[in-house]
């Protein structure tokens, strides 16, 4: 078996799929790993520490692509919609492909994956159940944007997050309130309470309250019915306009009060619902500041501008794509770790690729096989018939 890593080629990504750790774990195994040079760079892992980890180093993309049974990405099609097109190219048919790919988002990716004869896995599919849990690649991702975020709300606020006792008098501590406590919310959370700010949070999610009680945030709660506002994967559902106009109406008085806000609310595959009304940012004090980690979605906040930094009404908006990649040492950590535990599910005792359709985490992610689209979501966004039930739902063979 040869896998193979290929350097990231979006702007501003920095992440590589797969570390040396993660590679020398396989190896000792008897895999075959085919790296491109440079792919780990940005990211702090040299060429020579792939190498020492058991790695062949490849002197170009066309190598790698052109050998490795199975690809491994951070943003494969679809997640990177600006270099990824060429790449197409080089796949062949029974190739196993395997990144973020934004399916939901970018349906299409499925059919012409499925149309070279790849075998794709959408590493954002990966289901919310326990035995899932170390390949979540979002809540591994998530987790560092929630911290990133609050960074970079610190360092363009004009004041300090804690409390400062000084001889120039008391400095109140900042207050910083967190727009959806999911994993970047969080961790958005913890960081800014552990940095001595005063923190607040809301989500629409009833279960959501323990969870910002557990990282020492104090909950916001709305009169507002949410018993419908969560689907069966843990995710937050899309909400109807009358509920987001009523709960910004409500919402426009604790902003009121705050000097940070962090937004991350988001709906897989949808537009990022607007939270934050231009009216609402109005009303916001002077020398505020919104960081809006739904920016690539569209953002939470109305005046959200992707990678810019705007600033209305004395208030600062940032938008920052990505966050993520802008700690690609550990991200790629966390990262490497969710390919390595990806790998004993898709490969069996003989390091054969082995796919078990039967299995719910293979038949979630797997959004591409055999020359079809597999995912039931993506045949009926693309307007595909259901596929017929198949006779052999333990696939596999090699690539």
């Amino acid at each position: 078996m040869l896998i193979g890593i290929p350097k990231e080629t979006k702007p501003r990504e920095h992440r590589v799929a797969m570390t040396p750790a993660n590679v020398r774990f396989w190896t000792e195994k008897g895999v075959s790993f085919l790296v491109e040079a440079g792919a780990g760079s940005a990211a702090g892992h040299l060429d020579a520490d792939y190498q020492e980890a058991g790695a062949r180093i490849a002197a170009n993309r066309a190598e790698v692509f052109g050998q490795a049974e199975i690809l491994l990405q951070v943003q494969s099609f679809g997640a990177n919609q600006v270099t990824a097109e060429p790449d197409l190219e080089l796949l062949r048919p029974g190739q196993v492909v395997a990144g973020l790919m934004d399916p939901l988002g970018h349906p299409e990716v499925a059919a012409l994956l499925a149309e070279r004869g790849v075998t794709a896995i959408a590493m954002e599919l990966i289901p919310r159940i326990s035995r899932a849990q170390a390949m979540d690649v979002l809540s591994s991702m998530a987790t560092l944007a929630g911290y990133k975020g609050v960074l970079l709300g610190a360092v363009a606020a004009n004041r300090i997050m804690p409390l400062m006792m000084t001889a120039a008098g008391t400095l109140q501590p900042m207050r910083v309130f967190v727009m959806g406590a999911g994993v970047a919310g969080l961790q958005a959370c913890a960081t800014a309470k552990r940095l001595g700010a005063v923190v607040e949070a809301y989500d629409v999610r009833p279960a959501a309250r323990e969870q910002i009680l557990s990282v020492g945030a104090k909950p916001v709660e709305l009169p507002l019915e949410t018993d419908q506002a969560e689907d069966k994967g843990g995710y937050a559902k899309a909400q109807s306009e009358e509920f987001l106009r009523r709960q910004r109406e409500l919402m426009s008085e604790v902003l009121a009060r705050q000097d940070l806000v962090i937004t991350t609310a988001s709906v897989p595959g949808a537009r990022a619902p607007v939270l934050i009304t231009a009216e609402m940012v109005r009303a916001m004090k002077p020398g505020s500041v919104i960081v809006d980690l739904a920016a690539e979605r569209g953002g939470n906040c109305e005046l959200t501008r992707l990678n810019e930094t705007v600033v209305e009404h004395g208030v600062t908006i940032l938008g920052p794509e990505n966050p993520a990649a802008t700690i690609p040492y550990h991200a790629s950590q966390m990262y490497g770790k969710n390919m390595e535990v990806l790998l004993s599910h898709i490969l069996d005792e003989s390091l054969r690729i082995a796919l078990d359709f039967e299995d719910e985490i293979i038949r979630e992610i797997v959004i591409a096989h055999g020359g079809e689209v597999r995912h039931p979501r993506l045949r009926a966004a693309l307007g595909l018939p259901e596929l017929a039930p198949a006779g052999d739902r333990q696939e596999g063979g090699e690539a």
